[in-house]
């Protein structure tokens, strides 16, 4: 369905196994090489602009130099937002557990930002979701968090887990968006190139 893709060579530039798997989902066939980059932002910039801004920062790591003609690179970056205060990855167990209980029996917003980098042409969105959790005791954050193990996530919980299945009573927008990829909004963005 992607045919006009067949002149490129698409690169993801994400570690996360979820966005591979979402990828793949559309039909896309590509490789993975990631660049670190810090991933500060400025500080007055609104909370819902984070994502997209950071997955900016990502592709352009991959200097116009660099990029082959006949490349095409994929970034993104996904932020929960509750209370007013991002939550990224969490730095251990205590975090972990500290923002679920911010997430139980409150609604949050998901926002994941994309960019589709070549070289004629950059495309960034950002596409957002809000999620609602149940009330959860701390028994069953606990429980969550010791056999998820959920360090390398968003928030600190990932949507297709155990939490997703017994924790989360509603999802506005996107499922996939809150796993880390908006599918549909960027297939509908690749049919542009």
């Amino acid at each position: 369905m992607l045919g006009n893709l067949n002149k490129y060579n698409i690169v993801l530039a994400s570690k996360s196994p979820r966005r591979q798997e979402l990828l793949k989902g559309i039909g896309v066939d590509f490789t993975v090489l990631t660049k670190g980059i810090d991933e500060n932002y400025p500080a007055r910039l609104p909370l819902i602009d984070v994502a997209p801004f950071l997955s900016l920062k990502k592709a352009k790591a991959f200097e116009e130099a660099e990029l082959p003609e006949n490349y095409m690179v994929i970034t993104a970056d996904t932020v929960v937002i509750v209370e007013n205060e991002i939550l990224g990855k969490p730095k251990d167990r205590n975090d972990a557990i500290r923002m679920i209980h911010m997430l139980s029996g409150k609604v949050h917003k998901v926002v994941t930002g994309v960019t589709v980098h070549t070289k004629e042409m950059t495309k960034t969105f950002s596409v957002i979701s809000k999620v609602t959790f149940e009330n959860l005791e701390n028994q069953e954050v606990e429980y969550y968090v010791d056999n998820y193990r959920p360090y390398d996530k968003a928030g600190a919980y990932g949507v297709q887990e155990w939490i997703g299945y017994c924790g989360v009573c509603n999802v506005e927008g996107s499922y996939f968006n809150v796993m880390g990829l908006p599918t549909q909004k960027l297939y509908k963005v690749l049919k542009e190139f």
